[in-house]
């Protein structure tokens, strides 16, 4: 979205310091700076002041500044305001004024999913509409706001997903974005140390629905008893996916391939087809189904939307199928895990016909009951003979491994095997992935 700096500056109620220029967009990074974009730096461990020069080197056309030190210094076009971050929360709320009231915003949420599913619905419209979804999982109080700010005027739906740690920030992302749709996927044992249970959880991820108008339309999962709940908490109507029976958007037949890819047959209020989708995991037939939905509350073709997940690709690190290259089918999984994601990605990897099958996990954080979750997840590998690889941890009941250890021993499979690697964002197992890789 373009604008003036003045423009941005009297919308915060903030001082312009410098000349006014153009600025299209905003960015917090310094290192992904586009020309034109406001950088916007946030005051953490480290002080995003220090790199304002850099962003106007790149590009960056203006800046946030809450130090007036550094405005004096560096100068420039810089916008005055007591708080950055705070600053860009509220860049964004005006910002989102701006669109067509015909703008849509689909806020999506879950334990697990989510990233996933934002990705989904931002293939499966674009070929009938202009769309716009978060980068990644850009997806909290600053990700969420650049990429409304990001966004084309021209904009005919943004798909937004939010996260959150804690009670009351979905909220908060609510009150910015104002989604007219909100998708839960799951309720899941995901930051259940922070939330009091899955209890905690479900009222946490709930405030989505809470959030939408009575126009707008609420898309919940209803295989998930915890999801199914919030239609009490909605004003607006409802619309549910799923593979239960009174699904309005009900899958079945669900199949998987050789490369862990799923099949299956999708029936919707205005039709029903068989759909194959190229990216792995049994469970990405209910993301795809959550996307569908989307497109059926906004009446985009059915037709349309198979076609377009059927080559559709999401975020890295999600069920990414890889060949080692000594020929082994690697799944890079390890953007995050929490127990109900693992049993996902290890009946996937159960499904697929193999001599070998190893799951290389991590540890799962910020989760209550780690003793049963743990152990939940060793009877799921057990069950499905699968071996475990536990890296830097001893809490799957086996010798806890190092990293260079466990990238040897990945290395050594051939093309009778197939891997899964997988951990909470904290294990970083995309190293052991890199250097598998790279081999």
């Amino acid at each position: 979205m373009r604008w003036r700096a003045q423009d941005l500056a009297d919308a915060l109620g903030a001082r312009l310091v410098g000349p006014d220029t153009d600025i299209d967009g905003a960015t917090f990074d310094s290192r992904q700076v586009l020309h034109h974009q406001l950088f916007v730096p946030i005051v953490a461990q480290r002080d995003g002041h220090d790199f304002i020069s850099d962003a106007l080197k790149a590009g960056a056309s203006a800046y946030l500044s809450s130090r007036l030190d550094v405005v004096e210094r560096i100068g420039g076009s810089a916008i005055v305001v007591p708080d950055t971050a705070l600053a860009l929360i509220d860049a964004a709320r005006w910002a989102r004024q701006q669109f067509a009231e015909s703008t849509v915003v689909v806020g999506v949420t879950g334990s697990v999913g989510k990233t996933t599913t934002k990705d989904l619905i931002a293939a499966a419209l674009a070929p009938s509409k202009r769309v716009v979804a978060n980068i990644r999982s850009f997806n909290n109080e600053q990700g969420l706001p650049v990429t409304i700010l990001n966004a084309p005027i021209t904009t005919e739906v943004l798909a937004l997903e939010m996260g959150m740690r804690g009670h009351g920030q979905i909220a908060d992302l609510c009150r910015i974005a104002r989604p007219s749709i909100g998708v839960v996927t799951r309720v899941g044992q995901a930051h259940t140390e922070l939330l009091g249970g899955l209890a905690g959880v479900a009222e946490a991820k709930g405030e989505l629905i809470e959030a939408l108008p009575p126009q707008g339309m609420a898309i919940l999962n209803a295989d998930d008893s915890l999801v199914m709940a919030m239609s009490a908490r909605s004003s607006a109507p409802v619309m549910t996916y799923g593979e239960s029976a009174s699904a309005d958007v009900h899958i079945s037949a669900v199949t998987i391939d050789q490369q862990g890819c799923a099949a299956f047959v999708i029936r919707t209020p205005s039709g029903s087809c068989t759909m194959k989708l190229s990216i792995a995991g049994r469970h990405m037939a209910h993301n795809a189904a959550a996307a569908i939905a989307v497109g059926e509350s906004l009446g985009v073709s059915l037709d349309s939307m198979a076609s377009a997940l059927s080559t559709a690709t999401i975020s890295e690190h999600r069920m990414q199928a890889k060949r080692t290259p000594r020929g082994a089918l690697l799944f890079d999984d390890c953007y995050n895990a929490n127990p109900t994601s693992m049993a996902a990605a290890l009946e996937t990897l159960a499904r697929i016909p193999a001599v070998r099958k190893v799951a290389v996990l991590g540890v799962m954080a910020e989760i209550t009951e780690l003793e049963a979750a743990y152990a939940a997840i060793v009877d799921q590998a057990q069950k499905y003979r699968i071996e475990i690889l536990a890296v830097e941890t001893t809490a799957y009941g086996v010798p806890a491994m190092s990293l260079e250890e466990v990238q040897q021993r990945v290395q050594e499979l051939n093309s009778e095997a197939v891997i899964l690697v997988k951990g909470s964002r904290v294990a970083r197992l995309e190293r052991i992935v890199d250097a598998v890789m790279a081999d």
